[in-house]
């Protein structure tokens, strides 16, 4: 007789938390042009986009393309160095597509898109926290739901250890104050502003459920990323007055703004 084996402990545990996916939308149905364009932002950032999940948004081709076509696409992606995991933008289309792929659909998903002058690369596909539903700069219509109230009274959430590479740090309806660096590959979030008494290497996302009144502070600047309130701007080459510098960051409407704390 086969004896029982009973554990205490589950199987698994399933749970839903924030992370950060890229929004890869096609204008044009070009795999070779995708493979190549995908392949120089790897190579220029790789510690931001080496590997980075990305849905795939094909919301602004002329047509829809169909499975054959997608899994092309899809291939293009994963050979230029990014890993697709689900395809965006709700139509009965592109959920029949997704069902055909064996890939989920992330009917909600949004990302900004926003094009700046200067050397500062713009992020096409930045990560954007999973709570926030960000409105498009391309005219899409989108209902934004409102921002939290961040309380004055409520105290800032302080960190005082280095966040390395691959960690994160929430701080959930208040501002975070970081008293140590924030390496290559960390990430700080706060719903309200970001103050980083120290370099900062990695991505930093202040007002990520939508406060277009946060700001981030850093003493040292040499981010990949940036974020306030869904805008994004990635730094592949750091402008020379910028590197290293103080910096205080603010969004005046849909621009984001990068400017010396101290002239």
């Amino acid at each position: 007789m086969r004896a029982t084996i009973t554990t205490a402990e589950p199987i698994l545990e399933l749970k839903f938390g924030q992370v950060g996916i890229a929004n890869l939308r096609l204008n044009v149905d070009d795999a070779e042009t995708l493979r190549a364009e995908i392949a120089q932002k790897v190579a220029a950032a790789p510690h931001l986009f080496g590997r980075a999940p990305v849905i795939l948004d094909l919301s602004r081709l002329p047509r829809l393309p169909d499975a054959a076509r997608t899994r092309i696409l899809l291939q293009a992606i994963r050979d230029a160095g990014m890993l697709p995991v689900g395809l965006s933008y709700s139509t009965t289309e592109n959920e029949a597509l997704a069902r055909e792929l064996e890939l989920p659909l992330l009917a909600k998903f949004r990302a900004v898109y926003e094009r700046q002058g200067g050397d500062e690369s713009v992020a096409d596909n930045p990560p954007v926290p999973a709570n926030r539903r960000p409105r498009s700069v391309s005219k899409v219509v989108d209902e934004t739901p409102t921002p939290p109230t961040i309380s004055p009274a409520m105290s800032g959430q302080r960190h005082g250890s280095a966040v390395r590479s691959g960690q994160q740090v929430y701080a959930r309806g208040r501002d975070l104050i970081v008293n140590a660096m924030v390496g290559n590959g960390a990430e700080v979030i706060a719903d309200g502003s970001i103050h980083i008494y120290g370099r900062l290497s990695g991505r930093a996302l202040a007002g990520a459920q939508g406060d277009a009144s946060a700001r981030i502070y850093c003493m040292d600047f040499q981010a990949e990323l940036i974020s306030i309130a869904g805008r994004y701007r990635v730094f592949e080459d750091l402008p020379i007055e910028l590197r290293g510098k103080p910096i205080q960051a603010w969004l005046d409407g849909e621009k984001l703004h990068v400017e010396a704390l101290f002239s």
